[in-house]
């Protein structure tokens, strides 16, 4: 049977009308997925990593570099991960400041006790210069013990808490003369049961006068190990004992001095120098500060114009073989 003329031409018309429709609604199909696409790209473009330093040195030397790091760590890093890369952190923090040692001025360790029980609630700088004149008038346990409180209460005014201060430090130098023989001890069970010392203070003490390994755990200590996520705890023994597992007993001391170091001269509490800062690319917490290279270098800390880390009176124990001091940071 044939179909008439009239009636194909219907039929191949209708036939192209509806390939044209579903051509459309495919390539619209199409525009929209491409749309879908362009935002995912978008949102993975926000997240793109952070550009920090490869090396910075504390002066921004070496900031020209740049290497692309992620702005955190895996959140599933694990302990092996974390262990070298803390490890790695102190040996970079070694090698800006190779010098780092105790910042307070003293000769024996009743001097260190004493000076660090003054420390509390003011700086190692002021400290310093409140030292000598009460050194100089009571240079040992037995004077210091027998002194007029109201005596030393107006040599320590100027470090704040003033007499509750005289307090410790009589009471200390009491303790060491009835108990010690006027010695101060070296054991960690005997430092703790003086007034005015504790975990803290005993560690700086056995580290520093006695070569015994131990962890400060000061707040600068404490600011910085969470900052970098070694640990999410809050009490000072607590975190003494995570981060005291994270690396040999030998590394201790040197460790508490290169993280307190770190903390007052580059990494604040208040405005990180991130651009300046010499383990950036190791810093879960890399973008908290500034992070331009020459805005960062304006909030390091220098002393007396010198270099971060600069020490321009070291004490006497911390003299070279040739009895000079020790060359500042970035000398020579």
């Amino acid at each position: 049977m044939k179909t008439p003329a009239g009636k194909t031409a219907a039929g191949e018309k209708t036939a192209a009308k509806k390939a044209t429709t579903k051509k459309a609604a495919a390539t619209k199909a199409g525009t929209k997925k491409a749309g879908a696409t362009s935002v995912t790209t978008k949102k993975a473009i926000k997240k793109k990593p952070v550009a920090v330093p490869e090396k910075a040195t504390a002066d921004v030397k070496g900031a020209s570099g740049v290497k692309t790091v992620a702005a955190k760590p895996p959140a599933a890093e694990s302990r092996t991960a974390l262990v070298r890369r803390a490890r790695r952190i102190n040996r970079e923090l070694a090698e800006v400041f190779p010098y780092a040692h105790p910042e307070l001025d003293f000769d024996n360790p009743f001097q260190l006790v004493v000076a660090t029980v003054l420390s509390a609630q003011t700086t190692d700088l002021r400290v310093n210069q409140t030292t000598p004149a009460l050194f100089a008038k009571y240079p040992t346990p037995e004077d210091l013990a027998a002194a007029n409180p109201e005596e030393v209460e107006e040599i320590l005014r100027p470090t704040g808490f003033f007499r509750a201060k005289t307090k410790s430090v009589m009471g200390l130098s009491k303790a060491l003369v009835e108990n010690y023989g006027g010695e101060v001890p070296g054991r960690l069970e005997e430092l703790v049961k003086l007034p005015g010392v504790g975990r803290k203070t005993a560690f700086v003490v056995l580290g520093n006068a006695f070569g015994r390994p131990g962890i400060t755990v000061d707040t600068h200590f404490q600011r910085l190990v969470r900052r970098w996520q070694w640990t999410e705890q809050t009490d000072p023994d607590k975190i003494e004992a995570e981060i005291g597992a994270l690396f040999p007993k030998s590394d201790w001391t040197d460790l508490s001095h290169h993280v307190i170091w770190h903390g007052r001269r580059i990494c604040h509490a208040r405005k990180p120098a991130c651009g300046a800062c010499p383990i950036a690319p190791l810093c879960p917490a890399y973008g908290e500060g500034e992070t331009d290279p020459e805005k960062a270098k304006k909030l390091l800390k220098y002393e007396k114009g010198g270099f971060p880390g600069q020490r321009l009176n070291p004490p006497k124990s911390y003299l070279d073989a040739g009895g000079k001091p020790a060359p500042p940071l970035g000398a020579g």
